[in-house]
């Protein structure tokens, strides 16, 4: 699976985050130790807080931190969070895939024109 730049930021946000050891660390911070965009960064952060992941505090010592334990997290989760799509194969937003007939995934026993309902676990990673 290839994770897009916005999944990669999430998850090095979810790790910066983690390091403050419960306490709220400021976006700027991360932005700055990482170089990356804050303005970036912002949105990807509107998405994992939309996804209930982090909390926010404002005020001199305001910043984000973790809903729960950094090892209840899953990767892909979070990546869900940022990017909000986690279609390994282009059929899984295709409803009218026409290649259906040729799909490899029959090989592994994948049955024809059920395709995109058996691969709807990988949201789930």
């Amino acid at each position: 699976m290839k994770i897009s730049t916005k999944g990669r930021y999430a998850l090095t946000i979810m790790i910066d985050i983690a390091k403050g050891n419960g306490e709220y660390v400021s976006l700027k911070t991360i932005a700055e130790d990482e170089n990356i965009s804050l303005k970036y960064l912002e949105k990807i952060m509107t998405n994992l807080k939309k996804n209930n992941l982090v909390t926010s505090s404002t005020g001199h010592t305001g910043g984000y931190k973790l809903n729960k334990e950094p090892k209840d997290y899953k990767i892909g989760e979070i990546i869900k969070a940022a990017d909000e799509n986690l279609d390994v194969v282009t059929c899984l937003k295709d409803k009218n895939c026409n290649k259906i007939n040729n799909c490899k995934l029959n090989s592994i026993s994948v049955p024809k024109k059920a395709c995109r309902r058996n691969m709807a676990f990988f949201p789930r990673l």
